[in-house]
């Protein structure tokens, strides 16, 4: 997504291999290697942080830390995930196969905007469609 996101951008991923991709297909925006649940940027640094199919891999307590961390260095925060669907269960664990042939297993969330406003403690929808959800929440 972030070759689609208008004006000033700044990637952030754990993988130097992730980024790698990302400067590719976008390559006017900034990449910084960092953690999204430290993030390695100064207070009120952003105006909004965009989370993109990240945050419904994260657990109860990562998800405290990361909404904590886009508090912190953004006004706003808009996360587009996944929409719930009738294949699969709210919360599964996925086992995802990669190129060496090793498997490992994720946490994978599904929404409706409903609960992820409710996560979020406020928010406005975005889009509420049959494959994603997309939420802002100020403060």
């Amino acid at each position: 997504m972030t070759e689609l996101v208008p004006g000033d951008v700044v990637g952030l991923d754990a993988s130097a291999a992730m980024l790698e991709v990302a400067r590719r297909q976008a390559p006017r925006a900034t990449y910084v290697q960092g953690d999204a649940l430290a993030l390695p940027f100064d207070d009120r640094s952003f105006g909004r942080v965009l989370s993109a199919h990240f945050y419904g891999h994260l657990d109860e307590s990562e998800r405290g830390s990361f909404v904590g961390e886009a508090r912190r260095v953004a006004e706003e925060l808009v996360i587009v995930d996944a929409a719930i669907r009738p294949n699969h269960a709210e919360e599964e664990t996925q086992h995802r196969l990669l190129a060496d042939g090793s498997s490992w297993p994720i946490l994978k969330r599904y929404f409706t905007t409903e609960r992820l406003v409710a996560e979020l403690g406020a928010g406005e929808v975005l889009h509420s469609g049959g494959w994603f959800v997309a939420v802002r929440t100020r403060w």
